[in-house]
């Protein structure tokens, strides 16, 4: 049995009432929702910018559905200036409903994507994605404070409410500073950190919790001489420029789980996922009190560590593979805040330096951007270098 304490997680919530208050009430209530921010946010650079990175969950306790139709952001308590306007397709394309395909959420930047947020029918959830950018140079502030405009559509008209205040406190926790899991190379760091990537999206609901794990997951993949991910064709693991690459330890910590002898999958084919193999061979590396690193899909009979071993940061733990829930070989990175691959909330990271080489779909082996970076994180989907010097 697994235990989940309580106190693990920065939870807020608030229901008020969508329906008129009687005269003893000064104000009116507002929307009947709750809003729940599963796990506030910790400020992050990416390149010249720091981001905050969460989600508000907004149930509907009204019989009729409402629509959300703006979130305006405060980080200035002096300030009537909101840092961040959700509205029409911005905020469409950052929500989606429970039930729903995470994936089949709009698009941002899509021009035919559509401009109207989902209705949130009785007793339905919504998840809006944030991702507020602010300037590196600019403190963060202490607390985000959102304005949500609801519209609900009764027998003979349109009613609006407005949620004037929703808090959420903005973590002081430290981001830290990995060393390259690879000595050297490039690599497209696929389905990293961007607010519509597949694992931004990922929501997992596990024994009576929800989580997201993945908030700032990579999927590490070697980019070869080719300037492709394999030579020769794709149906031999060998083919994949990245299969059997050393895996290292990107800091000092302690080994708090480790999962061996699932067999690599064939390249373009993946076994029934399951909750025990959806990683396939992996490590758990514990860096801190509460962060831990996964690494995911090694290499079958290349982990090198054992659980509870005492590693420095550089140390090989294992081998990139193609096992678990995967069609192709890479390594599956995150760090959460507790020892689980699933059950977790996803925390931010950076790397003291590497080579931006521009966006994964415009990069040429002989023709792209080549930009230092430091103390970031990397963006999805970007190809960037790693010096073998890190």
């Amino acid at each position: 049995m697994r235990s989940f304490p309580t106190a693990v997680y920065a939870v807020l919530a608030v229901i008020v009432a969508f329906a008129m208050p009687a005269a003893v009430f000064a104000r009116e209530r507002g929307p009947r929702v709750e809003v729940v921010c599963p796990s506030p946010p910790v400020p992050v650079r990416i390149d010249k910018q720091q981001v905050l990175v969460y989600e508000l969950h907004i149930t509907n306790f009204d019989s009729v559905p409402l629509k959300l139709t703006r979130i305006e952001v405060f980080g200035n308590e002096s300030s009537g200036k909101a840092i961040s306007t959700l509205a029409e397709g911005s905020l469409a394309a950052a929500m989606t409903l429970v039930g729903s395909k995470m994936g089949d959420a709009n698009k941002m930047g899509d021009p035919n994507a559509s401009k109207d947020t989902p209705s949130i029918g009785p007793g339905g959830r919504g998840i809006v994605f944030l991702w507020i950018q602010l300037p590196i140079n600019e403190a963060p502030p202490s607390t985000l404070r959102h304005k949500m405009v609801f519209s609900a559509a009764a027998e003979s008209a349109t009613s609006e409410a407005t949620l004037e205040v929703f808090p959420v406190p903005v973590s002081r926790d430290s981001v830290p500073t990995l060393s390259p899991p690879f000595s050297g190379g490039t690599w497209l760091a696929g389905d990293g950190p961007t607010n519509n990537s597949p694992h931004r999206r990922s929501i997992f609901a596990i024994d009576g919790y929800v989580y997201s794990p993945e908030r700032f997951a990579i999927d590490w993949i070697k980019v070869g001489p080719n300037g492709d991910s394999h030579h020769d064709g794709t149906k031999s693991n060998e083919n994949w420029w990245g299969f059997g690459e050393p895996v290292l330890a990107v800091a000092d910590g302690e080994i708090t789980e480790v999962v061996n002898g699932i067999a690599d999958n064939i390249p373009r084919s993946s076994p029934p996922v399951t909750l025990d193999n959806i990683a396939g061979n992996h490590v758990i590396l514990q860096i801190s009190t509460t962060q831990f690193v996964t690494y995911a899909h090694l290499q079958n009979g290349s982990i090198r560590v054992h659980l509870h071993d005492k590693v420095s940061r550089g140390a090989a733990l294992a081998r990139l593979g193609n096992s678990g829930n995967t069609t192709g070989a890479h390594l599956h990175f995150e760090v959460t805040d507790r020892n689980s691959v699933l059950q977790s909330q996803g925390v931010p990271f950076v790397f003291p330096s590497f080579t931006y080489l521009g966006p994964g779909a415009d990069y040429e082996i002989d023709k792209h951007v080549s930009v230092p970076w430091e103390g970031s994180i990397p963006p999805g989907d970007a190809v960037i270098k790693f010096s073998s010097a890190n």
